[in-house]
């Protein structure tokens, strides 16, 4: 008698293959800032009245800048686990929703904050959001990117998150001027709920960005080679990423200490009573939008030049304190211009360039370690200005100074190399 065999169990590796992605690369990118803009539309409109809310619970100068510093170094170094969380599991969609879910939450909550460490945690907690999406969702562009350009495609998605950095504070200026800024907080709820809606249709167009990634480029990195004449000769290799990766990072780092926090920047506007507390939103709205300017000029420019179109940005941060810590409503105007037009190479082209000189298998744990390092300086350097505040104006002008030059003598190796598209040629 013949015994039935059982029918065998599938693999659990044999899984059905992705559905295809329905969307091109540049269908994806644009896709992807549009969700970008409602959530930048959420948090940077919550963002331009943190500094003056918090001065309205009692909040010092030095604890707006320990909070919004806090908060940054939070996006920042948690990317260290998050980063390599994305790398081993590649669930980038089911991460990225998480984040964007923390912030949709964080921000209207601010609105029945009751005491300053209430609205503390919410602000740090906002921000845990971001490190929580943002590796997984900075990689899957990534892998857009390959056939746009690095700088092009992080210029689109940021000039498009921006947009929404521009509209929020001004729904949020409108909002205080009617009842105040626990209103301008609750309205943000909408756009809220919005973005997780968009976010749910891009991840049903887009189920797996990385097949839009050239065949084997996310499992191998290509054989070093020799840079181009006049470099300094074969790239070293510092724990598994190369000199340059690490070299500019450390330019970042000097660079982003001097480079204070708009919350502390409205602090100043708020107790020396520089502009009324409506239009401090509208400042923001402002810096907005020459970052998203600012953002499409470096990203295009980076695709041009490589890191040659950074030496800007030292002498952009430098001038900043001379304006933004003004009792001169123009210098105020002029200062958040150059902050914007600062903040938008920081949010663009230094993206494109991790993206640059890390292998695309690990661009999780590059950017997680990269912005770590952003997060903590930002935080110290934060800090730091915002202690000087108390003191002088002068102070800040002198340390904000002292460290955009040594930020200028960490970019002149990246320079010697050459351009960051043929470093990553050959990274």
């Amino acid at each position: 008698m013949t015994e039935k065999t059982a029918p065998s169990e599938p693999s659990p590796r044999s899984r059905p293959p992705a559905a295809p992605n329905r969307y091109t690369p540049l269908r994806f990118v644009l896709a992807f800032g549009v969700v970008s803009m409602l959530a930048d539309f959420v948090y940077e409109g919550g963002r331009s009245i943190v500094g003056p809310y918090l001065a309205t619970l009692g909040a010092s100068a030095t604890i707006v800048g320990l909070v919004t510093g806090l908060g940054e170094a939070v996006a920042s170094v948690l990317r260290l686990a998050s980063g390599p969380f994305a790398d081993r599991t590649r669930r980038h969609w089911p991460i990225s929703i998480a984040g964007y879910a923390i912030t949709a939450v964080s921000v209207p909550v601010l609105a029945v904050a009751g005491t300053l460490w209430q609205a503390s945690l919410a602000v740090i907690g906002e921000r845990f959001g971001k490190a929580v999406r943002t590796p997984a969702r900075d990689t899957m562009l990534s892998h857009a990117s390959a056939h746009l350009g690095r700088g092009r495609a992080f210029a689109y998605h940021e000039a498009l998150d921006q947009s929404g950095a521009l509209l929020g504070p001004l729904l949020v200026a409108g909002m205080v001027a009617i009842s105040g800024y626990r209103l301008g907080f609750a309205v943000l709820a909408i756009p809220a709920a919005l973005a997780l809606v968009a976010l749910a249709v891009v991840r049903r167009a887009v189920p797996n960005p990385a097949a839009y990634e050239p065949e084997g480029a996310a499992k191998t990195q290509p054989a070093p080679k020799a840079p181009p004449a006049g470099g300094t000769g074969r790239l070293r290799l510092v724990r598994g990423f190369s000199k340059p990766f690490w070299l500019y990072t450390a330019f970042t780092a000097a660079s982003v200490t001097g480079f204070a926090t708009f919350g502390v920047l409205s602090y100043h506007l708020e107790v020396r009573h520089v502009v009324s507390a409506p239009l401090i939103p509208v400042v923001y709205a402002v810096a907005m939008g020459v970052d998203a300017l600012a953002a499409l000029g470096s990203g295009f420019l980076y695709d041009r030049v490589g890191f040659r179109g950074l030496v800007v940005l030292p002498l952009l941060t430098a001038a900043v304190p001379f304006l933004s810590f003004s009792t001169s409503v123009l210098l105020i105007w002029i200062g958040a211009i150059l902050w914007g037009a600062a903040l938008g190479v920081h949010e663009s082209t230094m993206r494109a360039a991790v993206a640059d000189l890390v292998p695309a298998a690990r661009r999780g744990t590059g950017y997680g370690l990269f912005t770590a390092v952003y997060g903590l300086t930002w935080l110290g350097g934060s800090t730091a200005i915002g202690a000087l505040y108390g003191r002088s104006t002068t102070a800040i002008e002198v340390f904000v100074g002292a460290l955009q030059v040594m930020a200028l003598a960490l970019l002149v190796p990246l320079l010697r190399d050459g351009r960051g598209p043929q470093l990553a040629a050959s990274s």
